[in-house]
């Protein structure tokens, strides 16, 4: 055999039940089916997957986010995986928008775990040859996985969608890092906008989710102001960002982020804050009632066109780098 390109049988997409719209969305920009599946919930809620035809020497993608209902989507997938994997397919991507335990990703104190680095063993251990995901928390990730994977980012796709329908609006826009872990991030916005950063430094006290934030580094006065983060959760940053820059002298405040899980309360957090424009994506799922909290003021681009393209280009063995002139 010779050691070129291994080609595969055709594209198969799967979709589990933790991203059904996004997943249709996929399938639809690539003009292919969803596989059939069955996903069964016992009473002892233990899950049972059954496929609907043989995947045998099949290209497999199984399209599942992992937010809430977290332990379920993720055991869900890795069944999935696993059954794909023993009805003999060529080759499994697992194409997850959002990781979870993405923030689990070092030992920041004694006796804690590395949870990230824990769910990527499980992914290859269920069968998985590659993966997919956007914007984790930290790029360290990446080097949590042995098979090789496309990390991808949604940031052009906020970037684009402020240049062209917001831009002009804007009173010396400047961009503000929401902490400075997303500083190097935060940097990459700002440049890409050809605007200048400012950041908020914030300091945790303890395992509490509240974090405390405190001062800001940088000018934002008179300014209208981007706030970008990685993931909304329950947006607790998110305010103290906004009484941060508001104290601060600055105009209106935009926020552009990629994962809006939006937990406990955070949808109705948001809505509450003096922000004009929410930009995110729909790499989780958004209920209808906290779109309609937001109403007026959100706007969800929609990741599947560039999910589909890479799954396309992985599918031909092209590169995808190209799509991003890299």
């Amino acid at each position: 055999m010779h050691h070129g390109l291994k080609v595969y049988g055709g594209i198969k997409l799967f979709v589990g039940t933790g991203s059904p719209e996004l997943g249709q969305s996929i399938a639809e920009y690539l003009h292919q089916p969803v596989s059939e599946r069955e996903v069964i919930e016992f009473p002892n809620e233990n899950l049972f997957v059954k496929l609907g035809g043989s995947v045998r020497g099949q290209d497999v993608y199984v399209i599942q986010t992992t937010t809430t209902p977290v332990h379920r989507n993720l055991m869900e997938l890795l069944i999935m995986i696993q059954t794909l994997r023993l009805d003999s397919a060529a080759r499994i991507t697992a194409v997850v928008p959002y990781l979870c335990y993405g923030r689990s990703d070092k030992k920041d104190q004694p006796r804690v775990p590395i949870t990230a680095r824990l769910v990527a063993d499980m992914l290859e251990v269920a069968g998985a040859d590659r993966y997919m995901t956007l914007d984790p928390h930290a790029g360290q990730v990446q080097g949590f996985f042995s098979i090789p994977g496309d990390v991808l980012t949604a940031s052009h796709l906020l970037v684009k969608h402020i240049n062209e329908n917001l831009r002009a609006d804007m009173k010396d826009p400047v961009v503000v890092s929401v902490d400075l872990g997303f500083a190097k991030k935060g940097r990459n916005y700002a440049a890409d906008m050809d605007m200048p950063i400012a950041f908020i430094e914030k300091r945790r006290q303890g395992n509490d989710v509240n974090a405390e934030a405190l001062t800001l580094i940088g000018n934002v006065k008179d300014r209208d102001v981007i706030i970008v983060d990685d993931e909304v959760d329950t947006a607790g940053s998110i305010s103290q960002a906004v009484n941060v820059v508001k104290q601060n002298g600055a105009r209106d405040v935009y926020l552009g982020f990629v994962h809006a899980i939006l937990s406990r309360n955070g949808a109705e957090r948001l809505a509450s804050l003096p922000i004009k424009q929410i930009i995110t994506t729909n790499s989780v799922p958004i209920s209808i009632e906290k779109k309609k909290l937001l109403e007026g003021r959100l706007t969800v681009l929609s990741i599947a066109p560039l999910l589909g393209e890479v799954i396309r280009r992985g599918h031909e063995g092209r590169s995808v780098g190209e799509m991003f002139n890299e």
